[in-house]
């Protein structure tokens, strides 16, 4: 007998405002339960500490989210000076306190030295694997393990205000940055020591922030539908962002329905003109409806990567 779903199968893609204290995963959790989603996940995790930008993918949008992985961030963040902990946020351990003697100067020549292309080793507290398990992991049993670094990249990273022993920073960075680690090798740079006490996602890719949703504003929602008595999906979907938007900085090839048809079969087509790159957006006729990713192969068509699967 076939197994029954769990679940109903809605697709898109929600920018969701994540509160302090509670973990990515648990904010997953929450909204695919609110969404009643068949299938979900989401696209980079933040620290509990953190809050902001969080993309949840819906149904067929989770095939797309590594290229939300893979994009660029910006952060706002906030660090206190002369205290160092073992998490590099305000959620760890004290591990050492100094006297904070720093000026306007030397601070923004040291947050300098971060610009451009740097090696980051990852904090022993990230979720990073080591032979198969994360290394919070290790840290809580007091075991260091080898951690190799990582090339980042920080496009910008501005001093937006420095008063006593506080600095608040706005950073855009490459996939992989830890904005942890930053501050606190910008803290040892300095000689006093530093730790994150706030930390907010405010983009990723190109998604406009004022599309964020908030977990309260959902319940909201979801209560007063159910009050009401009419289909929660009424009030839910429509701020679902199109599965799409994951992949809208790869190069589009329309397709004429013809080729669409081969390739939603799994045959590579050819298409005179189609963009020198390796992955492509598809898309089909006049509407442009998006029907998934390929690549170039060998012969130079376009081969299906991964695709959409249509509803009824």
């Amino acid at each position: 007998m076939a197994r029954r779903r769990r679940g109903r199968p809605v697709d898109g893609v929600l920018l969701l405002d994540k509160p302090e204290g509670i973990s990515s995963n648990d904010a997953l959790q929450k909204v695919k339960r609110i969404y009643f989603a068949e299938k979900a996940g989401h696209t980079g995790a933040l620290d509990p500490l953190a809050t902001g930008m969080l993309p949840i993918c819906l149904g067929e949008a989770t095939k797309f989210s590594q290229f939300l992985l893979d994009s660029d961030k910006r952060y706002r963040v906030v660090a206190k000076l002369g205290i160092r902990t073992n998490t590099s946020d305000s959620d760890g351990e004290i591990i050492q306190q100094r006297p904070v003697a720093v000026t306007q100067q030397q601070l923004e020549q040291s947050i300098e030295r971060f610009r451009g292309e740097t090696d980051q080793i990852p904090s022993m507290f990230s979720a990073l694997k080591y032979q198969g398990k994360p290394l919070y992991e290790y840290a809580r049993e007091g075991i260091d393990v080898p951690r190799e670094s990582r090339k980042i990249t920080v496009y910008e990273a501005n001093l937006i205000r420095f008063e006593k022993d506080e600095i608040e920073m706005e950073i855009h960075c490459s996939k992989g940055t830890y904005i942890r680690t930053i501050v606190d090798d910008l803290g040892e740079m300095l000689g006093c020591g530093a730790h994150v006490i706030q930390l907010r996602r405010t983009a990723v890719a190109q998604y406009p922030a004022e599309k964020m949703i908030t977990l309260e504003e959902l319940e909201s929602l979801l209560e007063s539908a159910q009050v009401k008595e009419e289909p929660p999906k009424n009030r839910l979907d429509p701020l679902l962002l199109p599965v799409d938007t994951a992949v809208q900085s790869l190069p589009e090839v329309n397709l004429i329905p013809e080729l669409a048809e081969m390739v939603l079969k799994g045959q590579a087509v050819q298409v005179l003109g189609a963009p020198d790159n390796t992955q492509l957006r598809l898309t089909v006729g006049d509407e442009r409806i998006f029907i998934g990713i390929g690549e170039l192969n060998d012969d130079g068509n376009i081969a299906p990567k991964r695709l959409v699967v249509f509803r009824s």
